[in-house]
């Protein structure tokens, strides 16, 4: 069902061209050395979560922002925060995020829909890429707001081909992560001014995915541009993605982390059993690999690397659930699966 027209919110965009003292201005802002009203959730211990109050409709705003930049740059790390539980995996392997995850925070009268999307890929062309920049390019089509993600004090060529894929119709928060990386900070202003160069940007938010006190300043930040309107969820849902899913990223999580560069990006799991006994889940899963000798190196000397796979991923998602969980692990291979676009859609890749 498509969905309707959103109402604008009341916010005033950057000039194209900021004065110093204009810059100034934002990057004291960001930095939070402007007096003002705590963040959104500041009042609350980091860490605990206010038990959510009814809010009558009208007063509602719900909108939908999307989270963008190159491979790595931590994307996920972010939506994990904002979102207050792990719901996208994460690891130092380009492409780890294949699929658009899409998490929600309910904070007083606002429910921020965020929506996690895998890096832009420009270095290979194979089916598998495609579909992945196919689901960038939707995710950045109908939000409220985007939160283009880049390190501080940095801009790649990577980055620059992310952001001419943002709409110029869409405000765009500049969102420097990694932050706390920067060890001299004056060089930030100059910086700044390059990229505000490059692009009108709303707002620009210096931070660290993993700060509580930064993720926290961000929701107040993005408050404003969320649409009057009712939310879309209920407040205590999280994400639209099934356990059945979470299941299978997180076996790929463990598989790239576990096995660093020696296995190619072109890997995956499919769930071939899911089921529920009580307190118990049973899951069957099948990693997919291209070559007879990534198969080899999944499962390892006498087998123990599928098994420390199978024993980590089963350990993250009993902490999840907080319940038991039952997986089986087998490695299975599938030559050129990367590069067929039918066996990528049959994968479950849009």
């Amino acid at each position: 069902m498509p969905r309707p027209p959103r109402p604008k919110p009341d916010v005033t965009p950057a000039p194209s061209t900021p004065s110093d003292a204009g810059l100034e201005a934002m990057l004291a802002r960001a930095l939070g050395k402007e007096a003002g009203a705590p963040a959104a959730g500041e009042a609350h211990a980091e860490g605990t979560e206010a038990v959510p109050e009814p809010v009558d409709p009208s007063q509602q705003r719900c909108g939908l922002v999307a989270i963008v930049g190159k491979p790595n740059v931590g994307k996920s790390t972010l939506l994990n925060a904002l979102v207050g539980q792990k719901i996208s995996i994460t690891s130092r392997k380009a492409q780890t995020t294949r699929h658009r995850i899409t998490g929600y925070r309910t904070v007083g009268a606002n429910q921020f829909v965020f929506v996690d999307t895998p890096g832009f890929q420009t270095r290979h062309g194979n089916a598998l890429n495609r579909a992945l920049n196919k689901t960038v390019l939707g995710a950045v089509t109908d939000v409220d707001l985007i939160l283009f993600v880049v390190e501080a004090g940095h801009f790649h060529p990577a980055d620059a081909k992310v952001m001419e894929l943002l709409p110029s119709n869409v405000p765009v928060v500049l969102l420097a992560n990694k932050f706390d990386l920067v060890h001299r900070r004056g060089e930030l202003a100059p910086w700044l001014k390059s990229m505000q160069e490059k692009r009108s940007f709303a707002e620009f938010v210096p931070m660290s995915a993993k700060n509580g006190r930064d993720v926290q300043r961000l929701f107040a930040i993005c408050e404003k541009y969320l649409p009057q309107q009712p939310w879309m969820h209920d407040a205590e849902e999280l994400t639209d993605r099934s356990e059945r899913f979470m299941a299978a990223e997180m076996v790929r999580e463990k598989l790239f982390r576990l096995t660093g560069d020696e296995l190619p990006y072109t890997s995956t799991v499919i769930i071939d059993k899911f089921e529920e006994e009580g307190a118990l889940k049973r899951i069957a899963a099948t990693i997919v690999v291209e070559r007879e000798g990534h198969k080899g190196m999944v499962i390892g000397e006498g087998g123990e690397k599928l098994k420390r796979i199978g024993t980590e991923a089963r350990q993250e998602l009993e902490k999840i659930w907080d319940c038991k969980v039952f997986l089986e692990l087998w490695v299975k291979v599938r030559s050129g699966w990367a590069d067929d676009d039918a066996r990528v859609r049959s994968f479950g890749y849009e």
